[in-house]
């Protein structure tokens, strides 16, 4: 009796529920929407999901599609399609961009084609953002059609687990965060002065060691610290089931192991790799260090590539980051093996870089060529402008633009990444809630950022393949505060990555992410909420 009465409740609840209406007006804007007149297309629980062909990553597809509508409305897509509506997903040679996506809506069929599987799935995301975010009997979605495509092929997030340790599930949370706003690359940091988070089975006091610190310092580098020992990193099988979450959602993941500097972590458990000999002990403040890796040193060499060589077997990506940025060359200015090293390679000061910068070139340059055997290539911060740099590396420019244009004019692939722009530790409300590194960048400021201006160079042009936000973790400890940081701003920037120029309006974007930001709340995904307040 007690089952009849409840789905008897169910049955009246649902007869009770009103239809809603979807607006593909989403974050990030489709290149092209136009809207037909015409009776509306109607998802009810009689529509059914259709995928033409049997390819694994478009069954999946389909699967992702059917979650995303009943998390979002509440309605389970079980029709047969003989009496109700269908979605159809099919792979078309007729789309000509591999991320880019045709949605045709008409009263009795919607069909969402793409040249991959990948371009299915960004047209699948804006059906999904277009859907209202409320339980639901049926929506009606507008005949038309959109034709969309991204602006830049790289579109990427910097989440630094180094300083601050994320769970496995909190990372794939982020992962699908990223998905939600066409982010296709996820940068990981995962080594630092502060810590060592990634297992190297050769190297068994990288994790057993470098992991720990003893403390960390409070506030904003005071001189107090809260004596208690943190620590954690990821096995190399958390990391493969990490890497196959994010290729199901077509989100390439780049591991960052940074050399030669920010290696504290990697000295503590191997100290005969620095200049000294140590002893050295894990970072508990933050900062920069003179203690880097012994580039004088040949076994330095063979330490990078063992471990380097663990990661590949691991990460399928084309792209290793190797960081390059803030290592001071004071220990290998009076180290022994690195001035003999200087003056084997007959390195001069020159260009205003000293020998020791032409050392630190001539180091990166080694594990890109070790890298390059492996059919890899290599992306470091602009600091490895300052020397030459190897054939095929490309420059993540983050202390202002000026490292992407030096990029370009050497014609290297350029990713701007400039911390006046998307460094997501910077704080976004004028009221300083919180400890932070400092900075204010606001999510406006943030999305009027254009790396590549109308009137650019065809060099330019050619070599800015993207843009990335980085959410550094000094100050950044926990999930909520993570995603804090991270909404709206990522939604402003992925804009920017997607639609094109022309088409991006502040105004508009405020009005689109508020419908944005219902889903985050759906979630649990603590944004920042202040742009979401009416402006008295």
């Amino acid at each position: 009796m007690r089952k009849i009465l409840l789905s008897v409740a169910v049955m009246m609840a649902s007869l009770g529920l009103q239809a809603a209406d979807a607006n593909y007006q989403v974050v990030p804007l489709p290149q092209n929407i136009a809207l037909e007149k015409g009776a509306p297309f109607v998802l009810s629980g009689n529509t059914a999901v259709v995928v033409e062909g049997t390819d694994e990553a478009m069954q999946r597809n389909a699967a992702f599609l059917k979650q995303f509508v009943r998390e979002t409305t509440g309605i389970t897509l079980a029709g047969m399609g003989k009496k109700g509506t269908t979605i159809t997903l099919k792979l078309s040679n007729k789309v000509a961009n591999a991320e880019g996506y045709v949605i045709t809506v008409k009263p009795r069929a919607i069909v969402i084609e793409g040249k991959t599987p990948q371009g299915v799935f960004y047209g699948i995301q804006t059906l999904r953002k277009s859907l209202p975010v409320e339980q639901t009997a049926t929506v009606n979605l507008p005949v038309g059609k959109i034709v969309d495509y991204p602006r830049f092929g790289y579109r990427g997030s910097m989440l630094d687990c180094a300083r601050h340790y994320f769970s496995v599930p909190f990372i794939k949370e982020y992962i699908d965060v990223l998905a939600l706003h066409n982010i296709n690359t996820f940068h990981w940091h995962l080594t630092e002065d502060q810590g060592w988070r990634v297992e190297i089975k050769r190297y068994p006091k990288l994790t057993e060691i470098g992991s720990k610190r003893a403390q960390t310092v409070m506030g904003n580098n005071t001189e107090l610290y809260d004596g208690v020992p943190y620590g954690g990193y990821y096995t190399q099988d958390e990391m493969r089931d990490i890497v196959k979450y994010a290729a199901e959602r077509y989100i390439t993941i780049i591991p960052e192991i940074d050399m030669p500097g920010h290696m504290l972590g990697a000295l503590a458990a191997y100290p005969e790799y620095g200049c000294t000999g140590g002893p050295y002990k894990v970072a508990e403040r933050w900062g920069v260090f003179d203690d880097i890796l012994c580039a004088g040193n040949p076994k330095t060499y063979e330490f990078v590539n063992n471990i380097l060589d663990e990661l590949l077997d691991i990460f399928p990506s084309k792209y290793i980051h190797l960081g390059g940025d803030e290592a001071p060359r004071t220990r290998w200015k009076a180290c022994p093996r690195c001035q003999a090293e200087i003056k084997r390679l007959n390195l001069k000061g020159s260009n205003g870089f000293s020998a020791e910068a032409q050392l630190q070139s001539h180091f990166m340059n080694m594990i890109a060529q070790h890298l390059a055997t492996k059919g890899r290539n290599i992306i470091g911060w602009d600091e490895i402008l300052e020397g030459d740099v190897a054939p095929g590396s490309t420059v993540m420019s983050w202390r202002g633009i000026d490292g992407g244009m030096e990029a370009v004019k050497r014609s290297l692939d350029a990713i701007m990444s400039p911390n006046t722009y998307y460094y997501l530790d910077y704080y976004q409300t004028k009221a300083h809630r919180m400890t932070l590194i400092g900075g204010d960048l606001p999510v406006e400021k943030v999305y009027s950022y254009n790396p590549v201006p109308d009137d650019a160079s065809d060099a330019l042009k050619q070599h800015v393949k993207g843009v990335q936000v980085n959410l550094w973790t000094e100050y950044v400890m926990g999930r909520d505060l993570a995603l804090y940081q991270l909404l709206p701003r990522l939604a402003a920037m992925a804009e920017t990555g997607w639609t094109e120029n022309a088409k991006k309006d502040l105004a508009s974007f405020k009005q689109r992410e508020g419908k944005l930001n219902q889903l985050y709340h759906h979630y649990d995904w603590k944004a920042c909420q202040e742009m979401f307040k009416e402006k008295k």
